[in-house]
């Protein structure tokens, strides 16, 4: 498989929580991170919305992200 990022990213085991538009929440991994965007996994990813907000615990960093892909159990995100 060609890679194809512009940023190579780092592995990661963090948690993370993806804020949804109704105020609610979901739960995720951050699989992989760099500064441009992530690799999140949830058991949700097929429903998520194409923009949300993620913070990155336990740094409680925030992040604003685009959907860039998405397989049944994982997105990958870019910031903006």
């Amino acid at each position: 498989m060609e890679e194809r990022r512009k940023v190579p990213r780092q592995r990661t085991f963090k948690g993370g929580t993806i804020g949804l538009d109704q105020g609610g929440s979901v739960e995720c991994v951050v699989r992989n991170l760099s500064g441009i965007g992530a690799c999140l996994e949830t058991a949700r990813a097929s429903t998520l919305p194409n923009r949300f907000p993620l913070i990155i615990k336990p740094e409680t960093i925030k992040r604003s992200c685009e959907v860039v892909w998405r397989s049944e159990s994982r997105v990958g995100v870019q910031f903006t």
